[in-house]
């Protein structure tokens, strides 16, 4: 059964501790191998994009339940305590400028794995349209800061990337077995703690004719979309609907030329015309107006955000985290696993029940 709901996630200020984070990464490595041993790197993926059990595990890290801290730090501390040579598992990107790196970490780790340059390419493509969507298919108002891609030696994926907003973060996670379509809904979920009142969507199934008729305009060419820009200007003067007043449509010398690039290049589908480069905000949104108020395809304007306390936070709240519990957590899970490996699943199979015990 799927859960939705929605989490908290305001911004938090500082930074986690030395000694915090050591154990941190220590902690995830012990889950890491313990999942990985009873399960696979598919189901690693799974878990990291859902994202009640990513909250959930940066609360057993040591966070606050609600702190926007809990995604850069939880994926800062995955990426140290997980070896791709060990693990088959890379963990690219980060906060940031370490962002930025992402296609580069992608090659890298894909050469290790020995994975096929197509492969490779489908990966960096991947990390680079799923920013392009969060960032400008789905306009909310959160600036993407922190993206991390993480994915498999058989090439399966799973995206953390965050915004920020006048203080409040805005997580997005994506899941490659469940990606039909980039640019159909294609997340996994979407947190944030504020549903904003309107957001143009157009990963949306309600965009679907919207998207379509984006692609007519671009490629029948430029003079038809100033042509349709000059017809909204008259609509402008009626009275329309609030969201409409700041139309911020307005398209320059440069973007007008952008199109007339993307028209030459003909692109086949929404996805395409998307991944486009320098096909942003400003033009995604003038077709979806065009398409709205020209040809009546509406596309949608709803926001699309949807959606423990073991060790203590890092703020002390509920109370300040406990070092002797956290290192003997950490002991448990390592020798657990280890025992395991050797063939004693005794104290593995006492965890197990512990588990069942705390959900009853």
């Amino acid at each position: 059964m799927k859960k939705s709901g929605i989490a908290d996630l305001p911004l938090h200020y500082g930074k986690v501790p030395r000694w915090l984070f050591s154990r941190m990464v220590k902690l995830s490595r012990a889950i890491v191998d313990v999942i990985l041993y009873e399960f696979s790197e598919e189901e690693l993926l799974r878990r990291l994009s859902d994202p009640y059990w990513f909250q959930a595990l940066s609360c057993v890290l040591g966070f606050d339940w609600h702190s926007s801290g809990t995604t850069t730090t939880t994926c800062a501390a995955l990426k140290a305590a997980i070896s791709p040579e060990e693990h088959g598992i890379a963990i690219c990107g980060g906060k940031g400028m370490t962002s930025r790196k992402t296609p580069e970490e992608i090659e890298k780790f894909s050469e290790l794995f020995s994975l096929s340059s197509k492969d490779m390419e489908s990966l960096v493509y991947a990390s680079r349209i799923v920013a392009k969507v969060d960032n400008s298919c789905i306009q909310d108002g959160y600036q993407l800061y922190h993206h991390v891609f993480i994915f498999t030696e058989k090439a399966r994926w799973c995206v953390i990337q965050q915004g920020m907003n006048n203080k409040l973060a805005r997580r997005y996670h994506w899941l490659s077995e469940n990606v039909k379509n980039f640019v159909d809904e294609p997340h996994s979920a979407i947190c944030c703690d504020k549903i904003e009142k309107e957001v143009l969507n157009m990963v949306a199934r309600e965009s679907e004719n919207s998207r379509k008729i984006s692609v007519d305009l671009v490629r029948e060419g430029v003079k038809r979309i100033e042509r349709d820009l000059r017809d909204l200007e008259k609509l402008v003067k009626l009275k329309m609907p609030y969201r409409h007043v700041i139309l911020g449509i307005d398209l320059s010398k440069a973007d007008l030329k952008f199109l007339r690039k993307a028209h030459e290049l003909q692109p086949e589908n929404y996805e395409e015309l998307v991944a486009l480069k320098g096909m942003g905000p400003k033009k995604i949104r003038a077709l979806a107006l065009i398409s709205e108020l020209i040809y009546g395809e509406k596309p949608s304007w709803k926001d699309p955000a949807k959606f423990s306390f073991a060790h203590g936070g890092k703020d002390g709240y509920p109370y300040p985290v406990n070092k002797k519990v956290y290192d003997a957590s950490i002991k448990t899970l390592e020798e657990a696993i280890e025992q395991a490996k050797l063939g004693n699943r005794e104290k593995q199979e006492a965890i197990k029940r512990l588990h069942r015990l705390v959900k009853l």
